[in-house]
């Protein structure tokens, strides 16, 4: 698939999760097996021993840390759901597709690859301790519900790390093949981006007219998450000569994962912010993409392909 074609592919890809949202729902089963294949594709993509935590990843995971608890106990004094809505937007892990979007977009593959598995990592082991301090609507103790998020999440987010070890280790071939195909992440992103759409769109369609007010409220501070989080990362990428890097490891969300986790450990309204932060990255990738081809295209030319 071409570049220019594959700028169009994300807005496809929300545009048929919204007109066959029912298909969407009933293939939603699918949702973790894709976030494990994105995760495993892009792990193979990083040396290990290679990685460094830099400052810039210091940077970026604690104004993220930071963002979310801080949004989180103003926006309590207002709505308790509305503060669970912005904190997932905030606090999930970069996009296990931020590396090839910024690759094309010209940003630093690798610090983006180093990033995301560090992100991820951070979220693998907080998530069970944050969720059980401010989500998880039932009646289970804090070191009970900690437990069971453990088993949840800790598989998904960290065996397909393990797993990319050892094909490096025991089975080099097959880990070099996995690892030169980078792109399928774009791609399964495509599709788990159409669920996902598809899936918010249905449960919205479900909620009675009095949620109305809290949706929008949740999709508009979702919006000013979604924005904020690409300023602030492109300034604290400006400052290690990455601004592409810093604004799509800081701004570009595994969405996926955030509606996953909303709908299973936080109140199932809040889930409605991370359902719009698909849209609103979305339309930031897509802006961005096409304005990237067509600044190529006017500097080196195009010949109509």
């Amino acid at each position: 698939m071409s570049p220019k074609a594959r700028t169009y592919t994300l807005p496809i890809a929300m545009t048929a999760g919204v007109l066959a949202h029912t298909v969407a729902d009933s293939v939603a089963f699918l949702t973790p097996y894709l976030l494990f294949v994105m995760l495993l594709v892009s792990y193979c993509k990083l040396d290990i021993r290679a990685m460094r935590i830099t400052p810039m990843y210091v940077w970026m995971l604690a104004v993220q840390l930071g963002l979310s608890w801080g949004v989180y106990g103003l926006l309590c004094l207002y709505s308790p759901i509305a503060a669970e809505g912005a904190f997932i937007c905030l606090f999930c892990p970069t996009a296990t597709s931020a590396p090839v979007v910024a690759a094309m977009l010209g940003g630093n593959l690798s610090i983006l690859v180093g990033y995301s598995l560090l992100c991820n990592l951070a979220v693998a082991v907080l998530s069970p301790f944050f969720f059980s301090l401010i989500g998880v609507h039932t009646e289970l103790a804090f070191i009970d519900s900690m437990l069971l998020i453990c088993r949840q999440v800790l598989p998904l987010l960290l065996l397909p790390l393990i797993i990319a070890v050892l094909l490096h280790r025991y089975f080099p071939r097959l880990h070099e093949a996995v690892r030169s195909r980078q792109s399928v992440s774009f791609y399964l992103w495509a599709v788990a981006l159409f669920i996902v759409v598809g899936r918010s769109v249905g449960f919205v369609l479900s909620q009675p007219s009095s949620f109305i007010p809290l949706e929008i409220t949740l999709a508009l501070l979702s919006l000013v998450c979604c924005v904020g989080q690409f300023v602030i990362g492109r300034r604290i990428g400006r400052c290690y000569g990455d601004r592409v890097s810093g604004a799509q490891g800081l701004g570009q969300k595994n969405t996926v994962l955030a509606i996953w986790m909303a709908l299973t450990y936080l109140h199932p309204i809040s889930s409605i912010a991370p359902a719009s932060y698909v849209l609103w990255q979305n339309i930031i990738n897509s802006a961005q993409l096409m304005y990237h081809e067509n600044k190529k295209c006017n500097n080196e030319g195009c010949n109509g392909d």
